[in-house]
């Protein structure tokens, strides 16, 4: 057991350095805790502690190091109080509608030396123990978002209330290659149980992030009760005075018992481990390290859970994953909402209806989103009524599955039905201010498409085209006006994916970009800037990553050995595995396009061409995980008799990579490095702990054995694959 009013905790503080206003200045932006005495009910007082960094709810509370060293003299000083009577509980709430976004991670990565890292972790420990030793019973009031250390706050109290309204939910740690180490981790499996735990701390960070809804929350077990949020306040103090005067007893139904510990734990455990490595492979340390402390709280022993959360953080906030996963949050936080190049939102024309050239699924898809999200009419076209209406059925269908899960309310399911239109004649897009084509990828159909629209529509309204790898200014070289021509490349699926290439051609005004730009925020996704160059930045590098494995199987080599080699950079998938979701036609099609224009560094390989003919090309095991060629492929690949070394096709794909990223920053393809990492972590699912793909590959040296130069200066720390 730790004992944490022994250990001296003056080197995190100095190194903190002073607190900041959130002006110019770096030091940490501190959350006061700001007490007063509220009456409870049936007499008697409770002191009431509310966290709040005195700016509006655009800036969360966090919580650093000063911020713990405040809350910390708070609960001294009110021990005291209740040592001489004087109040009968402790509650902490938060400014409005937030609670706190937990720890400052800004902060945190500042002071990431081993020593400094133990400090934190035992710092968080030994403030927040204190909420469990003021001599009087402790409250959370949690009237707002709640993540991470703000849980923990919630989770060191006797009691827990929430806010119905709340708007997030949610331990996000292992999403940024972190533990809950303030409590968490220990915590919450021994108060809601081993299954559910798993899914909180360790399934939900790696679905992107997933948030828990406050009845959610409520049913697992987190909290005690829920009120809404008109008088929440007030429930609150009252239930807790309840509580105090005995008039409600608080029951707990998840917290396990004796045989789930003993056989359902270490199944549950077993389980998740095995699920992991078949979703994540082994790169990743966080979630490895929240399931062995998963597993070790079965014990039920609270100190000695804290002590090895103490060492888990230690080893994670000091080791090189963090600081990977600091820089890829950073870039999803701030650079994708400051867009590099982006013209004045102001210059932005309005949307107020939208038109989109063909009915098939992925332009359904479009035109699920901008009627969801802009609530603009919507209008579809295709070369006849059959296709229109199939159209039109997916998207009643998927309005009706949203329906039914609740994402949507019957009065805007009705609403964005409506919005959403079928036809065949196009003379009804004469007043369409954005137009989007979303047929077969072909040049000349799709420079067709753009010559029936033009003369119909306004000379003003945007004209877009989703096209994946062909170029946006030969597409529209034969409009009259190329100045409102913009390339738009969602990636599939249309909703879930958060990417949208922006491709601006020499003719594009300012204006068509400003309303690209806020078309695409308003659609809910990050966009990136990128000049028309062949499969501007994803589907350029997926295609190196597509086309080593490709090599390296026509070459003789195993898939399932080809797969492996990929395993250190830590990609979701494997190559294979990629390019079978994709689709193998997609793959052949956006292969021979780079193969068009640079033969001599992308791979041209008729396997792909052949595969794309068959039903299935690949075998795959419970988890998803390709493992073998199909016996169709076998029969109608042509392979080689000469496999190439595991190492050497990670070597290839490396330097690869690393080659083509600094030909891309050279021909001007988008702004800066960071573009091409926020591209590939929002558009390929490139890892967090890798922190985007130019940091891995300065790591492992692909940059200077590729072109003699690192990308970031200095080195950028993360994960080594």
């Amino acid at each position: 057991m730790t004992d944490y009013t022994a250990i001296d905790f003056t080197p995190l503080l100095d190194a903190a350095g002073p607190a900041s206003d959130g002006g110019r200045d770096t030091g940490e932006v501190v959350t006061h805790s700001y007490v007063r005495d509220v009456a409870l009910p049936s007499g008697g007082v409770l002191a009431l502690i509310t966290l709040d960094n005195g700016h509006d709810h655009t800036r969360p509370n966090t919580l650093g190091p000063r911020t713990l060293q405040e809350l910390g003299a708070a609960l001294d000083a009110l021990a005291a109080r209740a040592g001489s009577g004087e109040i009968r509980a402790v509650a902490v709430t938060g400014k409005p509608f937030i609670f706190a976004a937990g720890a400052d991670l800004s902060k945190v990565s500042t002071l990431a030396n081993e020593e400094n890292a133990r400090l934190m972790a035992q710092y968080g420990h030994f403030v927040l123990g204190k909420l469990g030793k003021l001599g009087v019973p402790s409250f959370a009031f949690v009237n707002g978002l709640a993540l991470g250390g703000a849980m923990e706050i919630a989770l060191n109290c006797d009691y827990r209330t929430l806010d119905s309204s709340t708007a997030a939910l949610a331990f996000p740690e292992v999403f940024l290659g972190l533990i809950p180490g303030w409590g968490g981790a220990t915590i919450v499996p021994n108060l809601v149980g081993i299954e559910k735990a798993i899914e909180i701390i360790v399934s939900n960070p790696l679905k992107n992030n997933r948030m828990l809804k406050p009845k959610d929350a409520l049913d697992a077990g987190l909290f005690d009760v829920m009120f809404g949020a008109a008088s929440f306040l007030e429930r609150s103090v009252r239930w807790a005075d309840g509580v105090l005067n005995g008039a409600i007893t608080v029951e707990r139904p998840n917290v396990p018992g004796k045989m789930e510990r003993l056989t359902k734990w270490p199944i549950a455990i077993k389980i998740a481990r095995d699920t992991l490595k078949g979703r994540i492979g082994t790169a990743a340390k966080s979630p490895y390290l929240a399931l062995d402390l998963l597993a070790a709280a079965k014990d039920g022993d609270i100190a000695a859970g804290f002590a090895r959360e103490d060492e888990a953080l230690t080893s994670l906030i000091s080791g090189d994953q963090f600081h990977a996963s600091i820089y890829a949050f950073d870039l999803v936080q701030k650079r994708a909402k400051r867009p590099a190049g982006a013209p004045p939102k102001e210059l932005a024309q309005k949307v107020q209806k939208v038109g989109i050239i063909g009915a098939g699924l992925m332009a359904s898809q479009f035109a699920l989103l901008f009627a969801r999200k802009l609530r603009v009419p919507v209008l579809i076209t295709d070369i006849d009524q059959a296709r229109v209406d199939k159209g039109l059925d997916y998207i009643r269908g998927e309005i009706d599955k949203m329906l039914e899960k609740g994402r949507l309310t019957p009065d805007d399911a009705n609403q964005v039905r409506a919005l959403v239109q079928g036809t065949t004649d196009k003379s009804l897009y004469a007043d369409c201010d954005w137009v989007i084509e979303a047929v077969f990828e072909e040049l000349g159909v799709k420079q067709q498409v753009f010559a029936e629209i033009e003369p119909i529509i306004a000379e003003t309204a945007i004209i877009a085209t989703n096209t994946s790898s062909l170029s946006v200014e030969n597409i529209g070289a034969k409009l009259a006006h190329p100045e409102r021509l913009v390339g738009f490349h969602f990636f599939n699926p249309v909703a879930v994916m958060p990417l949208i290439e922006v491709v601006k051609v020499p003719t594009t005004n300012e204006a068509t970009l400003a309303t690209a730009m806020e078309v695409a925020k308003r659609l809910g996704k990050s966009a990136v800037i990128t000049a028309d160059r062949p499969g501007f930045v994803v589907n350029r590098l997926l295609a190196k990553v597509f086309g080593e494995a490709a090599r390296a199987l026509d070459d003789g080599t195993p898939v399932a050995a080809v797969e492996r080699a990929y395993a250190p950079i830590g990609l979701p998938m494997g190559p294979f595995e990629l390019i079978d979701l994709v689709g193998w036609k997609v793959a052949a099609h956006v292969q021979d396009t780079m193969v068009g224009a640079f033969p001599d560094r992308f791979y041209a390989s008729e396997n792909l061409h052949r595969a794309a003919d068959l039903e299935q090309v690949v075998e795959k095991d419970k988890h998803g995980k390709v493992v073998d060629l199909s016996k169709a492929a076998k029969k109608a690949l042509i392979l080689g008799t000469s496999p190439v070394a595991e190492e050497e096709i990670l070597r290839r794909v490396q330097e690869g990579l690393a080659n083509e990223i600094k030909l891309m920053l050279d021909e001007g393809v988008v702004a800066a490095a960071e573009d091409i990492d926020l591209c590939m972590i929002l558009g390929a699912g490139w890892p967090f702990q890798a922190g985007g793909a130019t940091p891995y590959l300065d790591r492992v040296g692909a940059s200077e054995r590729a072109f003699g130069d690192k990308f970031h200066h200095p080195p950028i720390a993360g994960t080594h694959g």
